[in-house]
């Protein structure tokens, strides 16, 4: 099957979204379909108010519209609400293809926490967005159910994977922090809530891994937090194996990622008990939520990591990614040719 994806979350970004979407396209591939992507590389673009590591496609409904007809793939899915999701949403809708969607982002929430915009407001604008797609895939039931309480339909899940083989549990007692070491990995912005875990009062080191446009002004405040910037592959491994808890301090997310890999990596995760956490941490086993962050790292401390590795061990990518085929649809659905053949019909008999 020749699969088409559109996303504006793409490299050089660092999020779940683009880690999601690249894992995925690399076992597409090994499972022997052909990939072809519309991404903002290579596309003139803007920065992203208030966000300016992230570079918009704007304005590009021609492009888009000509590629899905150079292409002809066999089945469209819109990854992301931006610019380029918009285009393609369009496209495929003028077109009258059928097409998949999904949702990675609380963006109410997001926008919320930047800018006085009623939640209502933003659920209306996403609800529009896909309701013209045949399914929209989230990442867990916690955020199924919220989504439809909010008025969504079609909904079905897409589930995650982790590499287990990068990821995965020190073999010795080596450590060159003060223990217990928490680690946060992750954007350094205001919807994370990662000033959460820097003003955490605990024993040991606290570190956060990641960059974003939060990260000067939490350097500054909290000097006695280790801010290492992003990290990748096995130099980001190396750092959370030495860890002794992973601290997930986001409100917003929708599935959480990383939390896998600290897993992988044998580190309990401490959370709130909220979207995302409560879908992936199983509670005593491989971490704990609590309403008191503070609580929430003493009680996880005090678990076997080898029940956070157990678990991470249950999550492959190509599972996730075989639940995303299923999800497919072709693009000249059955239904879709059926309305079209209908307004032809009408269309005739008027002519």
């Amino acid at each position: 099957m020749k699969v088409a994806i559109v996303t504006d979350a793409w490299h050089p970004q660092t999020n779940g979204v683009v880690t999601t979407l690249s894992r995925t396209v690399e076992c597409l591939i090994s499972l022997g379909h052909t990939v072809t992507l519309m991404t903002p590389e290579g596309l003139p673009s803007i920065a992203c108010p208030t966000y300016p590591e992230i570079r918009l496609a704007m304005f590009q409904g021609r492009r888009v519209a000509q590629w899905l007809e150079d292409e002809r793939p066999d089945a469209l899915h819109v990854a992301t609400e931006g610019p380029l999701g918009l285009s393609a949403r369009n496209a495929a809708c003028r077109a009258n293809f059928a097409f998949t969607t999904s949702y990675h982002t609380q963006f109410p929430q997001y926008l919320r926490a930047r800018f006085p915009v009623p939640q209502r407001v933003s659920y209306a604008l996403l609800r529009q967005f896909h309701s013209r797609a045949t399914r929209t895939m989230v990442g867990t039931q916690q955020v199924r159910d919220d989504l439809r309480n909010h008025g969504f339909n079609h909904l079905v899940q897409w589930g995650r994977g982790v590499d287990t083989e990068l990821f995965k549990p020190r073999v010795d007692e080596g450590h060159v922090y003060p223990r217990p070491l928490l680690i946060y990995v992750g954007r350094v912005a205001v919807e994370k809530s990662v000033e959460d875990f820097c003003r955490l009062r605990a024993a040991g080191t606290k570190m956060v891994i990641g960059a974003g446009p939060a990260l000067q002004d939490l350097r500054a405040r909290y000097p006695d937090v280790i801010f290492t910037g992003f990290k990748y592959g096995s130099e980001l491994a190396e750092l959370m194996r030495c860890g002794d808890c992973f601290v997930f301090p986001s409100r917003t997310d929708t599935f959480g990622l990383v939390m896998l890999e600290a897993m992988a990596s044998g580190l309990p995760v401490a959370a709130y008990p909220v979207v995302g956490p409560i879908d992936v941490v199983r509670e005593g086993v491989s971490g704990c939520l609590r309403e008191d962050l503070a609580e929430a790292v003493t009680a996880a401390l005090k678990l076997d990591p080898q029940g956070a590795r157990q678990q991470a061990l249950e999550y492959r990518w190509e599972n996730a990614t075989r639940q995303f085929m299923g999800n497919l649809v072709e693009l000249r659905h059955p239904l879709a040719r059926r309305r079209m053949a209908r307004r032809c019909f009408s269309a005739r008999l008027f002519d």
